[in-house]
């Protein structure tokens, strides 16, 4: 079916019919990391600073309407400033200043619940992270069409006008979802993942696609099995070598790998990296200390002066 295609006029045929197809792609992602879009945070600031400038010109006449009732000889007028009912009770009558106190006191309670709901969108969104680079470059090389091999022509575009620019500004864009882990080791095997497929018929579409769920397990499973032997291969090695000196070499030695096991392949904070190697070398400390790693025979205790007893090994 791929073959029968003019790759000159793939844009004007079903596999590649703009937007349809566009979206489609998107949806086929089973992680849903391609759902990327523009945040346009300029219109979002643009947006926030005229609702701001909105309030603070009804915050100035709020606050020139109470100026007013106070600094007024109508005792009713000063009143509507601290009885709720005498404020409800005149601004039913138009001629009344109050009519205009409680029209503003409405216009602040919409305008300032719309500021509040697009501060807290724009927090949210502030909050959502960029595509990764991997996302990215597979998402324009399917928008721009680079796949194209054609003389004279070296892209073929899905869409056009001026949205076909859409993926131009990176730092504008964002992501609705990441990949579960984004450890190095995780970035590395879904960079170079192995079991990839590729489920279409778009000669220009060279996208693949693998299940993340995939790469989280196998992480998951190296992870295991490097805890197991920095933990059990410490323990052996201590328990081989009897020098002081070269103990405490390799529990140094092994509290550094086991602090870049843990910075490398898990997404733990500093803290987390700092707690974990903590408690990684009061095991191997505990260990050492103990002396359960030579073989030295049973110990006996023999007191000396002062009543001070010392640890030796027990004669045969």
């Amino acid at each position: 079916m791929a073959a029968g295609h003019d790759p000159g006029h793939i844009e004007l045929g079903h596999i590649r019919d703009g937007y349809p197809a566009l979206a489609a792609w998107i949806a086929r992602d089973p992680d849903n990391e391609s759902f990327v879009f523009r945040k346009f945070d300029r219109l979002g600031a643009r947006n926030l600073l005229h609702l701001q400038s909105r309030l603070i010109a009804l915050e100035h006449e709020i606050d020139q309407l109470d100026d007013e009732a106070r600094c007024s000889n109508d005792f009713e007028r000063q009143q509507s400033s601290r009885r709720w009912e005498t404020l409800m009770k005149y601004s039913r009558d138009p001629n009344r200043p109050e009519k205009k106190r409680l029209e503003k006191a409405k216009e602040l309670q919409a305008l300032l619940r719309e500021y509040y709901e697009v501060l807290l969108l724009q927090a949210q969104i502030a909050d959502l992270k960029f595509p990764s680079s991997r996302v990215l470059s597979t998402f324009r090389d399917y928008v721009e069409g680079h796949a194209l091999k054609v003389p004279g022509m070296d892209s073929a575009p899905i869409i056009s006008g001026r949205a076909k620019d859409m993926l131009k500004d990176e730092t504008d864009l964002v992501a609705l979802r990441r990949a579960a882990d984004e450890d190095l080791l995780s970035k590395l095997l879904q960079d170079h993942w192995a079991f990839q497929k590729r489920r279409t018929v778009d000669p220009l579409d060279r996208t693949t696609i693998y299940k993340g769920q995939h790469i989280v397990r196998t992480v998951a499973a190296i992870s295991m099995v490097l805890a197991a032997i920095l933990l059990i291969g410490a323990i052996i090695s201590l328990h081989i070598v009897t020098r002081p000196k070269a103990k405490l070499g390799m529990v140094a030695g092994f509290t550094v790998l086991f602090a870049f096991s843990v910075a490398l392949l898990t997404n733990a904070r500093r803290a987390e990296v700092f707690a974990a190697t903590a408690a990684y070398a009061a095991v191997l400390v505990v260990f050492v200390s103990g002396n359960l790693g030579a073989a030295n025979g049973p110990q006996c205790f023999v007191r000396l002066e002062d009543g001070i007893f010392k640890t030796v090994k027990c004669p045969s």
